[in-house]
């Protein structure tokens, strides 16, 4: 018997933690939506870096879409505010972009609803993250519940499913699941503020947790970074 596979809808960013989620969707046996944002981020890079994982998945459709986020401003990621290399701080970090996950997810629902995916997955966790509100799973089960009122399959009985797979693992526990599920992390890009020649920065927050991560998994870094804390 032929078992009907189902599509789903990822946020491809092009960082470790998207590449593991989306992944995760294919083990999950769904065929894959890769969906990516070019928000005029300081690190498009992280785009090249989609496009590769989206092919290294087998995504049947890989969309870049153009939204310029850069004229809100409001954070280091967008606009000319100095990305902190001091380590993580208390509270909210500059480099968090106003409402980017709510912005993100409800691209993605769009998308989903146009193809009749009802399944999307997100790289977010809760654990080693740099404080976003739009992080943590309060967020992902309210935006589930979002999902089921404002569309038209919802309110027809066809709910939607947000999977944040990655929620409740640390830095580590997702290098360990990129090399379980046979990805090259090598591939995926996660520093905010590139550095000349391509390379990882080695300093910002997001450089600070992939190091860490890979030091607490015990597994080799592939990743070239230009400086080290």
């Amino acid at each position: 018997m032929t078992v009907e596979t189902t599509l789903a809808v990822a946020l491809v960013s092009g960082g470790l933690d998207s590449m593991v989620a989306a992944a995760r969707a294919r083990e999950d046996g769904h065929r894959l939506l890769a969906l990516s944002i070019d928000y005029n981020q300081r690190h498009r890079l992280e785009l090249a870096a989609a496009r590769r994982i989206a092919k290294l998945l087998g995504a049947e459709r890989h969309i870049v879409l153009p939204l310029d986020l850069s004229v809100f401003g409001g954070s280091a990621l967008t606009a000319d505010i100095a990305v902190p290399k001091d380590g993580p701080s208390d509270g909210i970090p500059v480099t968090y972009v106003p409402a980017r996950n709510t912005i993100f997810l409800s691209l993605a629902l769009g998308w989903a609803e146009a193809a009749g995916a009802r399944d999307l997955y997100i790289g977010v966790n809760a654990l080693d993250y740099s404080g976003y509100p739009d992080c943590r799973p309060e967020f992902i089960a309210a935006f589930e519940g979002l999902a089921e009122l404002a569309t038209k399959a919802g309110v027809e009985g066809a709910p939607f499913r947000i999977h944040a797979p990655l929620q409740n693992m640390t830095k580590a526990d997702i290098v360990r699941e990129a090399d379980r599920l046979g990805l090259d992390a090598a591939i995926s890009w996660s520093c905010y503020d590139p550095a000349p020649g391509g390379l990882h920065c080695g300093l910002c927050d997001s450089c600070r947790l992939r190091i860490k991560g890979f030091e607490e998994a015990g597994l080799v870094d592939p990743t070239h970074y230009a400086l080290s804390a």
